[in-house]
């Protein structure tokens, strides 16, 4: 597990110096397994992802719940603006509390098409806040929804209203007799009106009118709530939504086709992006994941199963047939085998904060690009270059189709993903850096792995002999790390001012700070 970056264009790269590696530190852990504890299906982590704010993180589960977590130590660090104004790095690091979960989807049943659509929460987006409420969307593989959560202050009932013995709300007290003035009543009637309806006034007076007094305390709850749902847009499963930096749209994405929405309009979409051909049979590459650029809002990219990356711009025309950029790395001719198209699948890509880069992952790397430069990528870091040779074992148990997510720092100076054994790796990709580091979702992150020489030092003959040698036991990988497919480290998330990295292991949520 090796990484090389590409000599010019990189991030960061008018920096006068390297920054140094980062030193990460276990923060804290949310649902974390006791030992032997079984997991259930139903409560495994499935989406993560951080508010523009960093203030608020939402999780999804298989179970089709999402769980929202608050910052808790912005108010020890002064206001939102001195925030804004202190260096990337705080002497401080985040941490979050649990705030509250709602079940966003149910399991359905598509009886004209006899399928049955699970539960399971694909991805999560945050939209704009307003009026502070929180407000995101949650898709499963048919129907995405947009909900509203909110605090609101508890009603609760006290005492009942004033007893007999005190004047009351009716206009007139309970000393009242029938020998005193004829009592008014709210109705407009008088009480000798009143009392023609077959009652007799009651001896003392006419009684006092008891009605519970409702009182607003000081504690306020959590209410989610949805407001529109956005369904029979998509023949395929979703596998990834976006919100447009204009606020106002969002886009969905199928295995064929990108449908735009208005967030105020759940009745229609527009397609603007449809691969499917004429002939099914022809079908050669479907699409893997899409996001809107963060800064223009006329332009997104896409990726395919044969590991390209398509910008487009909406402003060409309706339909998108056409891109404006393409990004793919050429295999070196000799090199294919049958699992070439497989390995190159893109699970998924993400844009750097100011837009300049896009980051992707296939099962074997990942990749950094920019987006003025479509020869090559400026980086590429070896994530499982060492399972090449068992690539066949993990085609048979499926392994080989894990969708492993990626994330960029806010700065743009370090990138990462998730591997086997619960690992995830954070590298540095300015130009220069040689940082590289392993890291296990437990409450001891760092793992003992060997040293690995410069990046630029290392040719591919000894990069060939590492693999080979940590290929030989079935259950180490090349820097002597235990292997193990069946646990593995999908989605993760990266704090999007501070370095802090939220990532999922089965059903626990682990942060780590540096």
């Amino acid at each position: 597990m090796n990484g090389h970056g590409g000599e010019e264009g990189g991030p960061a790269a008018s920096s006068s110096s390297v920054p140094p590696p980062l030193d990460w530190k276990f923060s804290q852990v949310f649902g974390e397994r006791m030992a032997g504890e079984e997991v259930q299906e139903v409560d495994i982590i499935s989406a993560i992802e951080f508010d523009k704010s960093g203030d608020h993180l939402a999780t999804g589960d298989r179970g089709g719940r999402v769980v929202l977590f608050e910052r808790t130590d912005t108010r020890n660090l002064g206001s939102r603006k001195d925030l804004e104004a202190q260096d990337y790095q705080i002497s401080r690091h985040a941490e979050f509390r649990y705030k509250t979960e709602f079940q966003s989807h149910e399991p359905e049943f598509d009886y004209l098409k006899s399928l049955e659509i699970e539960e399971k929460i694909n991805e999560i987006g945050w939209c704009q806040t307003a009026n502070g409420a929180l407000s995101l969307l949650s898709t499963n593989d048919k129907t995405i929804k947009y909900w509203k959560v909110q605090e609101k202050k508890v009603k609760q009932i006290a005492e009942m209203s004033l007893d007999a013995s005190r004047v009351v709300g009716n206009g007139f007290s309970g000393s009242s007799t029938t020998n005193g003035p004829t009592p008014s009543l709210p109705n407009g009637c008088s009480g000798s009106t009143y009392l023609s309806n077959d009652l007799s006034f009651p001896p003392g007076g006419f009684p006092s009118l008891r009605l519970p007094v409702v009182v607003t305390s000081h504690e306020k709850s959590l209410s989610a709530r949805c407001r529109r749902i956005y369904a029979h847009a998509h023949d395929y499963h979703i596998n990834s939504i976006s919100n447009n930096s204009d606020g106002e749209t969002f886009i969905s994405a199928d295995d064929l086709r990108i449908n735009l929405w208005n967030l105020e309009i759940s009745s229609q979409s527009f397609n603007i992006v449809d691969v499917k051909p004429a002939n099914m049979e022809d079908l050669t590459e479907v699409i893997t994941c899409a996001e809107f650029h963060p800064v223009h809002c006329n332009m997104l990219a896409y990726s395919s199963s044969k590991g390209s990356i398509r910008l487009i711009d909406l402003r060409q025309s309706a339909l998108c047939d056409n891109h404006s950029m393409l990004f793919e790395n050429h295999e070196a001719s000799g090199s294919r085998s049958f699992f070439t198209e497989i390995i190159a699948s893109i699970s998924d890509v993400k844009f750097a904060k100011d837009g300049r880069h896009v980051l992707s992952r296939d099962y074997m790397t990942l990749k950094l690009w920019d987006i003025n430069m479509d020869s090559a990528p400026v980086a590429t870091f070896d994530i499982h270059e060492y399972l090449r040779p068992r690539l066949c074992d993990l085609y048979e148990n499926d392994s080989i189709f894990d969708k492993f997510e990626c994330c960029l720092s806010g700065d743009g100076l370090r990138v990462a993903t998730g591997s086997y054994s619960n690992l995830f790796r954070v590298f540095g990709c300015v130009p220069g850096s040689n940082e590289s580091t392993t890291l296990e979702a437990s409450k001891n992150p760092m793992r003992k792995q060997a040293q690995n020489p410069t990046r630029a030092s290392r040719s591919l003959s000894s990069l060939t002999r590492v693999v080979r040698r940590g290929a030989e036991s079935p259950s180490v990988d090349a820097n002597g790390n235990s292997f193990d497919p069946a646990i593995k480290l999908l989605h993760l998330a990266w704090h999007p001012t501070e370095n802090l990295i939220a990532c999922a292991a089965a059903n626990s949520l682990y942060m780590y700070y540096a």
